[in-house]
């Protein structure tokens, strides 16, 4: 998720740290723009502005470059550096960043290695990995790679590359990496409710879940989690609250985004509420043929109002 999403849930709560989308490195060092374009919190002490923390994540194939960029990414502000072995997009594979570099292990083992020894060691280096790219043959030689080159945690998509996102995950595979490594484990993959994260603790073993699409999908699902695991009934926050959230959500938007963008984003937003919020759904078939800004924040507020 991006800044403008990590603030608004964030600020919700429920969440105990942020990872950044990854900044694609390919043969230089960035300049600290790139950086503080895609984490803004480095301005914050790398916090959201609730008070979250966000770790900066990079992804490339070159162990030095990446390094470089580590290095310089620290300098601006970052806290902590997380390393992306798990993109499954085509684009991004075709020029060795994410989830192909996982047919290499000893490249992967190199990269972690490296930037390891080129931040400062207060400074955490974490990574994320599928279990494999066509299949789950190196899943367990990858996460040694990983820990083995000095990482301080790993977060295993429970799919292969192949896999993408069809479910189901196999949290299994992830009790088998944890069972294999020495270093904390993160489960992630398909855990859209407080339930599924019961289960995927169960079945992986972890202490901690990572949750992507269904953080988006579910806003307060963190606060829902955190419920559950106090003992209190998990209740759903109702949608008069998420107009207010989608309103906020709206006026971030606005200020990255040229205009034309951001009925896009409301869009997409919506939609993935929908299995979540039945109104989503009708509110989504109401506003698909606005697309100027003005049109859609008169037609939230006009139903935050009723």
């Amino acid at each position: 998720m991006d800044a403008p999403m990590r603030e608004i849930l964030t600020a919700i709560g429920g969440i105990d740290y942020c990872v950044t989308e990854f900044v694609r490195v390919s043969d230089r060092v960035l300049p600290a723009k790139v950086f503080r374009r895609t984490c803004p919190e480095l301005f914050n002490e790398c916090r959201t502005p609730s008070g979250t923390p966000v770790v900066l994540q990079l992804l490339g194939s070159d162990p030095g470059v990446l390094a470089g960029n580590a290095r310089k990414a620290v300098k601006y502000g970052a806290k902590a550096i997380d390393l992306n072995f798990g993109c499954p997009a085509k684009t991004v594979n075709k020029s060795r960043g994410g989830a192909i570099l996982l047919n290499e292990p000893e490249l992967v083992h190199a990269i972690v290695r490296e930037v390891r020894q080129w931040v400062p060691e207060q400074v955490p280096v974490t990574a994320k990995m599928r279990l494999g790219y066509t299949d789950k043959t190196l899943a367990l030689e990858n996460a040694s790679a990983i820990a083995d080159a000095g990482a301080a945690g790993l977060a295993v998509h429970a799919r292969t590359k192949q896999e993408g996102y069809k479910p189901p995950a196999h949290w299994e595979w992830i009790a088998r990496i944890r069972e294999h490594i020495d270093i904390p484990v993160t489960a992630n993959g398909e855990v859209w409710s407080w339930q599924d994260y019961q289960r995927c603790r169960e079945v992986s073993g972890c202490d901690d879940v990572m949750i992507g699409r269904g953080m988006v999908a579910s806003p307060d699902l963190g606060l829902r989690i955190k419920a559950y695991q106090r003992g209190e009934d998990p209740d759903v926050l109702p949608w008069s609250q998420m107009l207010v959230l989608l309103k906020a959500f709206l006026e971030l938007v606005v200020v990255q985004l040229a205009p034309k963008y951001v009925h896009g984003r409301i869009k997409q937003w919506l939609k993935m509420m929908q299995p979540q919020y039945p109104e989503a759904q009708a509110m989504l078939q109401e506003i698909r043929t606005l697309k100027q800004v003005d049109e859609i924040r008169q037609f939230i507020e006009s139903r935050m109002t009723q």
